[in-house]
């Protein structure tokens, strides 16, 4: 497979599935086992030798496992959970949701992608130990854990998927099932394409439900330019337009729409400082926050909240969302 960047032509045919995503009766179908049993821990299982596989067919589609160095393209994907914890992968280690691992159909096992959310331009690095999602409208598998670090809480997102050679230490992260940090920003007019890409693909129906309902983080009907919104003057404290949806809900959104309603106050959850203005931008519009200038970045906040309770149920909005990094700090 040619390089999107070298090839502008390149389209995914495939992505991931919502829950289970290719998994039969709690294992996958598809390339088989590398052992007969699952190995204890993850941090047990070496990287190598690489699995590849033979082809395999499922519900007559036939899926041909290849070592393709730069593999590199676009789809949809979701991500799977608890369902399936504890059981075996296709190379033989132990699913863990909190893991930041994946499935995919044919890359070898293990393999290390960089994510990345096309609606936020964030990039995550995500070791490929699976098979699946064996449903021909989604890329990719992602566990909870890895979800929840790209900031994709909800539906089928638009992702780019391209294959990589990180340093040991990220391999041995990652092999014990942590994170590591996020990958540098998307440049914007990679993005545009990368997005013209996606709108090309057809739209799962889960996505397209999600999207009726409330636009998920990273959404399948992003299109170039539409999180693109304009920050708001530094002298705004609370941008209306952001405030305002998520206080109307009675029910599911009444943690975050109590403290959210505060006009002024002495606490407020710093979610991040951007190097641009359209990524500061889909980070507000993540976490119902608001953008100001601050010398040469652009940074998100939360708030202001009238107290440091209050304020905490922002920070655990901002974490929920996959801003690990954010904290809660004194209004100035």
């Amino acid at each position: 497979m040619k390089s999107i960047v070298k090839d502008a032509g390149l389209m995914a045919g495939a992505a991931l599935m919502l829950s289970g995503c290719g998994s039969f009766d709690g294992t996958r179908e598809g390339g088989p086992a590398a052992n007969p049993a699952p190995a204890a821990t993850v941090a047990a299982v070496p990287d190598v030798p690489v699995k590849i596989g033979d082809p395999y067919t499922i519900d007559g589609v036939t899926y041909t496992p290849a070592d393709i160095p730069d593999y590199d393209d676009v789809g949809y994907a979701s991500w799977y959970g608890d369902e399936l914890a504890g059981r075996p992968t296709a190379n033989g280690e132990t699913f863990d949701p909190a893991a930041i691992s994946a499935a995919h159909k044919t890359l070898p096992l293990p393999s290390y992608v960089e994510v990345t959310a096309l609606d936020t331009g964030r990039t995550i690095l995500v070791r490929v130990n699976d098979r699946g999602p064996m449903v021909g409208d989604r890329l990719i598998d992602l566990s909870r854990g890895a979800a929840e670090q790209l900031g994709l809480t909800a539906g089928v997102s638009a992702v780019r998927v391209r294959r990589t050679n990180p340093i040991a230490a990220e391999r041995a992260q990652l092999r014990t099932g942590k994170p590591v940090p996020e990958r540098i920003a998307t440049p914007d007019s990679l993005l545009a394409i990368l997005r013209n890409k996606a709108k090309a693909l057809p739209v799962p129906k889960a996505a397209a439900a999600s999207a009726a309902a409330t636009a998920p983080i990273a959404s399948a009907n992003a299109k170039p330019g539409d999180d693109r919104f304009i920050a708001d003057s530094p002298a705004t404290v609370m941008p209306t337009p952001k405030v305002a949806p998520p206080a109307k809900p009675t029910a599911g959104a009444a943690a975050t729409a109590k403290p959210a309603a505060v006009a002024s106050g002495k606490y407020v959850v710093q979610v991040g400082a951007f190097s641009t203005e359209a990524r500061a931008n889909a980070a507000a519009k993540s976490v119902g926050g608001h953008v100001t200038k601050a010398g040469q970045l652009w940074r998100v906040r939360i708030g202001p909240f009238a107290s440091d309770a209050d304020a905490r149920s922002g920070l655990a909005t901002a974490k929920a969302k996959g801003f690990r990094d954010a904290v809660v700090q004194r209004n100035r």
